[in-house]
């Protein structure tokens, strides 16, 4: 985060290409540090916190998530009655993960409008003894226990719902343009010098320089990841990601649900649950939307736990080999369960089947071996963002990561302090945008008016920022001229 000199009085003529680009680039990396910088260092800081729990999520609910019960598990479908026993039998099984491992629970999970988008009852059921021995909340297709939902919900949002969610938007948005810029000043700076004497000052701001420049170089391809990542999340951008890839044709392949076989798969959504989607609700049957006809009202089925057991197996004998599955029933007719492996480690395996509950037979298979590239990379770039793809490496990976982040923020606005009390040329009262971009040839202002544009339009989170930026910049501007001419009057 450098502060640039002042520009010669002159700063309204034009200048060579080079220089004048500089001098922007510089300006605009600056802005980002001193406004946006405060979002990515909270962005950084909460998510290091988030990437520690697991771990600590593990003991602060060991009671719900193991047991030390030995013997042989009783039926996943006489699981399940235990679990209806404590919420009624009324109430709509969302999902059903079965103890993965001998000493670990089950979980049954029952969909509650009262919680939340993306939010469920969970009931913890001993599967030897069928002993309750939890009762919570969970959130997401990862199924995050409280605090970690509460960790979540802060590094996402700021515990502000839908509005919080434009801090975070705001930092994913200008830190891949606040590391390349950085890169650029860095490698157009490196120019030898005639060693001097400098002044006790002057080397505490080349010491921050050099702390602030090396860190950034360092984690350059942490800060695009987590850039990159970190918008296909957001409100308005990842829409906007998520419209183009749908038109490229880069969507997460999906099982077929339907039992019509007319009727086409919906491609996944790999960020699911951190939108208020219908689709991340139990019960959302298709409906049949001719142009002629009132949208149809889909035939309700009753669920009973022993066809759990039979739709387990059916998957399992159609090649569903993971450990950690997740059973999803459906209550209308002509609607599929789906059996999906969400162990999302390395190895990954994500495959998944759809089972007719009447005849038991597979309606539809997907397996993560035969995505298309760009869809691997998304299921990757999800879970190593989200610290999970390699355990305990990715987490470390990630902390580092967070804590050199929040450091290479710390040193920007140090070498900012130091700096802020350099005086302004009277003539030049401030060095604003404005006047940056003013120096710089029309010829290059076309082409970066553009690519402005457009991120504006595709990134509206960063447009909308921008155009404070240029308000901030007009009234810094207006207030510090009014200055120098109170002292010239003085004077």
């Amino acid at each position: 985060m450098n502060q640039p000199a002042n520009l010669p009085s002159g700063a309204g003529k034009k200048m060579p290409a080079q220089a004048a680009f500089m001098a922007l680039l510089r300006r605009v990396h600056f802005y980002i540090g001193l406004f946006v910088g405060p979002f990515i260092f909270i962005a950084a800081l909460t998510g290091t916190l988030y990437v520690l729990t697991p771990q600590f999520e593990n003991y602060l609910y060991s009671d719900a998530l193991f047991t030390s019960s030995q013997g042989e598990p009783q039926p996943l479908s006489r699981q399940i009655d235990a679990a209806l026993n404590v919420t009624g039998q009324d109430k709509k099984i969302y999902a059903v993960r079965p103890a993965p491992f001998e000493g670990e629970t089950t979980r049954v999970m029952f969909s509650d409008p009262q919680l939340g988008a993306s939010k469920s009852r969970a009931i913890f059921i001993d599967p030897i003894t069928l002993a309750v021995k939890g009762d919570m909340t969970v959130y997401g297709t990862s199924g995050i226990l409280p605090f970690r939902t509460w960790l979540d919900d802060l590094h996402r949002g700021l515990l502000l719902g839908d509005a919080g969610r434009i801090y975070s938007e705001l930092a994913a948005s200008w830190l891949w343009v606040a590391a390349l810029g950085g890169v650029v000043l860095w490698l157009t700076s490196r120019k030898s010098r005639t060693p001097r004497k400098l002044s006790e000052k002057i080397e505490k701001q080349q010491h921050s320089r050099r702390w602030h420049s090396s860190l950034g170089l360092i984690l350059l391809a942490g800060l695009l990841f987590f850039s990159a990542t970190g918008l296909t999340w957001s409100q308005w951008a990842g829409d906007n990601i998520g419209v183009l890839r749908a038109y490229m044709g880069w969507m997460t392949p999906a099982v077929k649900t339907s039992l019509d076989p007319l009727a086409e798969a919906v491609p996944a959504d790999e960020h699911a649950e951190h939108h208020a989607q219908m689709a991340d609700m139990p019960d959302m049957p298709g409906m049949n939307m001719s142009e002629h006809a009132m949208p149809a009202v889909p035939q309700a089925v009753t669920v009973s736990s022993p066809a759990f057991d039979a739709v387990v197996q059916a998957a399992r004998d159609s090649g569903i080999e993971a450990h950690k599955i997740e059973i999803r029933p459906a209550y209308s007719a002509g609607k599929a369960w789906t059996v999906t492996e969400v162990d999302r480690s390395w190895p990954t395996q994500v495959d998944a089947v759809s089972v007719d509950p009447r005849s038991m037979q597979i309606v539809d298979h997907t397996r993560f071996a035969d995505f298309p590239l760009l869809a691997k990379l998304t299921r990757w770039g999800v879970d190593a963002h989200m610290g999970i793809l390699f355990g305990i490496w990715n987490q470390a990976i990630l902390v580092i990561f967070g804590i050199g982040l929040c450091v290479m923020i710390a040193w920007g606005y140090r070498l900012w302090w130091l700096r802020r009390t350099v005086s302004n040329d009277a003539s030049n009262p401030a060095v604003t945008l404005l006047q940056t971009w003013r120096t710089v040839p029309f010829s290059l202002q076309c082409p970066i008016f553009v690519i402005t544009l457009g991120l504006a339009i595709s990134l509206p989170v960063m447009g909308a920022s921008l155009v404070i930026f240029l308000l901030i910049d007009v009234f810094r501007w207006q207030r510090n001229r009014r200055a120098v001419k109170v002292q010239s009057a003085v004077g």
